[in-house]
């Protein structure tokens, strides 16, 4: 499918990101090769935001998706690295810095009747003492990790787990 010049910029750096991440779910690549040939929108991106022990995450309760790292929908024109912090800010209010590799990439839908798209998972560092300002509607917390957490995606506790060993073990680019 040809895109615009507008649309292409981000779709690009969805793609370069994708091909990075640290860890690939739901053969998240493989979808992707498949699905250059037509539209892949909206993309996702959110951010496991992680304290410094690598102990918590910041979580946004989601009306009905439960439990969910901050994150949302890539704008038209936006790069998923541009959007990750910018839905961060506005679901938590926390500015940070990502940290330079993507933390994951995967495949999802992100409500019944919506489509399959790319989702790409970021992460940063963060301090748990100042308080978190939720968007209406949507509280933000942090969450220990050995606890777990509700959420429509319930592989997400594992997968958060999985990377944070990789960043304790040095094998994921911080």
């Amino acid at each position: 499918m040809i895109r615009s010049v507008f649309e292409q910029h981000p779709f690009d750096a969805a793609v370069a990101d994708a091909g990075s991440a640290t860890l690939e779910f739901d053969r998240a690549r493989a979808w992707l090769r498949s699905a250059l040939v037509g539209a892949v929108e909206p993309l996702g991106a959110e951010v496991w935001v992680l304290d410094a022990a690598l102990e918590q995450i910041v979580l946004v309760r989601h009306p009905w998706r439960g439990l969910v790292p901050p994150g949302g929908k890539v704008e038209p024109g936006e790069c998923p690295r541009d959007g990750a912090p910018r839905e961060l800010a506005e679901k938590t209010g926390l500015r940070l810095r990502l940290l330079e590799q993507p933390a994951a990439v995967a495949v999802r839908s992100f409500g019944p009747g919506l489509p399959e798209t790319l989702s790409l998972s970021y992460a940063a560092i963060g301090d748990p003492e100042p308080p978190l300002i939720a968007e209406d509607g949507q509280h933000a917390v942090w969450r220990r990790l050995d606890q777990g957490w509700e959420s429509c995606f319930p592989d997400d506790v594992l997968r958060v787990r999985q990377y944070v060993k990789l960043l304790r073990s040095g094998s994921a680019a911080g």
